[in-house]
């Protein structure tokens, strides 16, 4: 077989494999099975914050994201040397 005909094939696998993101549902159920291998009981406070403080970790790290690869609002963040 050429390297022609597996090019593409290699392509589309590539392509495909960039589209697995997690629907709520799956990432809930991650979140949840990570906090029960931690310990958590189901129906009790300790695994509600435990889901809780995934999702804030979940959110700032977006929100670090979004900001350190935004151009204009690198000198916000970034220190100056006055000389």
């Amino acid at each position: 077989m050429s390297i022609w005909k597996i090019l593409p094939l290699v392509a589309l696998g590539a392509i495909l494999g960039g589209c697995t993101t997690l629907t709520p549902q799956e990432r809930r159920a991650a979140d949840e099975k990570t906090c029960l291998s931690y310990g958590f009981r189901r129906g009790t406070d300790a695994l509600a914050t435990c889901l809780q403080r995934i999702d804030l970790d979940r959110r700032a790290e977006s929100r670090a994201l979004r900001y350190d690869n935004d151009p204009m609002l690198w000198g916000w963040n970034r220190p100056y040397i006055v000389r």
